[in-house]
């Protein structure tokens, strides 16, 4: 066990530094929205997740190499202290890309050192917190290139982080529809493993009949929406949607672009062609609801998504595949794209399971505190890793943003029993 996580921790730790081999020293800096963090922060904070949590309350002998790096890279964590503004983390030039990176190879050979002491005291609860720093590094990365391409895109340049065609695919098989007949059935995480605390406890819910559609929508479904009028219409939109769609201007998914009568897509492979046959990405969840109800459907709950993700084949591609923008379904499983290329918005609120109770002290913050105002998603992304998402992963972001890569997969009720 020790071994394995051991090598979880470096393998884990270095492709981060992979994912950031495109960079050139001016991308580590960038923050073009309050809500997003520049690379070089994200590369920092997750070091500073094991320092504090895990190097100055097990490591006898370590020292940080630079006290004010506990407010510089503390994301959100009260119990720790104070915490460097998140809006401004992108004026920090200081410390450097090179001190930044010195710092990460310093945490990780102490950390290194301190898992080799197998007779070590608090062995087990070493472990236990090295296995959520690595599940906690893996959300950064995705957030990495979620950020990444939010601020590169403000760039009237549109760079492109890894060159790369983003080919259309053939056009995905009719929507489909999988009945379930719901019933008292229970969610939440089972099995042995890692999980996070907002997954348990496992409990009973009951759920009515219902439909899960077969695959994701599509650009070309999308656009039939646009076309219709669907950013002009009042009755398609909940009431804090509309406002959203007045204020903002919104009139399409958050990354396309018209240019020289073409359409097209920024993505992290450059502006492309847009695909009529890829999965719609970057909508908020209003744009999913109002789609959904001119659709004639709706948004599943996040127990219907689970309830037919359960009985699926486990999730495989993400963000190892190497193509960081989501694919054309292809597959011949019965449901497909539950996990590899957006995120789907769900229309559940994100609050605790009964029972729930956070984690003691300051690592409780983790998820428990951010359990309002925000609307669950379910799956994984072309930007996630396979191996950390399952049935249960429950992700949440308010319904507004649109950096995410956040999907459409609809629901209706009843016929479950067909």
């Amino acid at each position: 066990m020790s071994e394995d996580i051991a090598r979880d921790y470096l393998e884990t730790r270095a492709q981060f530094l992979e994912f950031c081999a495109p960079l050139c020293n001016e991308d580590y800096g960038l923050q073009a929205a309050d809500f997003a963090s520049p690379p070089k922060w994200h590369l920092a904070h997750t070091t500073w997740f094991f320092e504090t949590f895990i190097l100055k309350p097990f490591a006898s002998a370590y020292s940080s190499a630079e006290p004010l790096y506990e407010v510089l890279f503390n994301s959100y964590y009260n119990g720790i202290g104070e915490q460097f503004p998140r809006p401004q983390r992108g004026l920090l030039s200081r410390p450097t890309v090179a001190e930044v990176l010195a710092y990460r190879s310093r945490v990780d050979a102490a950390m290194v050192d301190l898992l080799g002491q197998a007779g070590h005291a608090e062995r087990s609860a070493i472990e236990e917190r090295v296995i959520l720093g690595i599940e906690h590094e893996r959300q950064h990365q995705e957030l990495f290139f979620t950020d990444l391409k939010y601020s590169l895109a403000v760039n009237p340049l549109l760079p492109t982080y890894m060159e790369r065609s983003c080919p259309g695919g053939a056009a995905p098989p009719p929507l489909a529809w999988h009945p379930c007949a719901g019933g008292l059935v229970e969610v939440g995480f089972i099995g042995e493993g890692f999980c996070f605390d907002n997954e348990l406890p496992r409990h009973k819910t009951f759920v009515e009949p219902f439909e899960l559609a077969s695959r994701l929508v599509t650009n070309a479904e999308f656009t039939a929406f646009v076309v219709d009028g669907g950013y002009d219409r009042p009755e398609l939109w909940l009431a804090d949607g509309w406002a959203e769609v007045q204020a903002r201007g919104w009139r399409s998914p958050h990354y396309w672009r018209e240019q020289d009568g073409q359409n097209m897509e920024y993505t992290l492979h450059g502006l492309q062609r847009r695909q009529p046959h890829h999965p719609v990405c970057h909508v908020s969840a209003y744009e999913a609801d109002a789609y959904a109800r001119w659709a004639d459907a709706r948004l599943p709950t996040e127990q219907e998504w689970e309830l037919v993700a359960a009985g699926q084949p486990g999730p495989r591609g993400g963000v190892d595949d190497g193509v960081y923008h989501p694919q054309a379904a292809s597959d011949t499983d019965a449901m497909q794209q539950l996990y590899s290329e957006c995120w789907q918005w769900t229309q559940s609120a994100y609050s605790p399971y009964p029972g729930y109770r956070p984690s003691p002290g300051a690592i409780g913050e983790y998820n428990g505190k951010f359990m309002s105002n925000q609307w669950v998603l379910r799956g994984g992304s072309c930007v996630s890793r396979a191996d950390q998402l399952r049935p249960s992963y429950r992700n949440f972001f308010y319904p507004q943003d649109r950096w995410q890569f956040s999907g459409i997969r609809l629901a209706r009720s009843g016929a479950g029993n067909e």
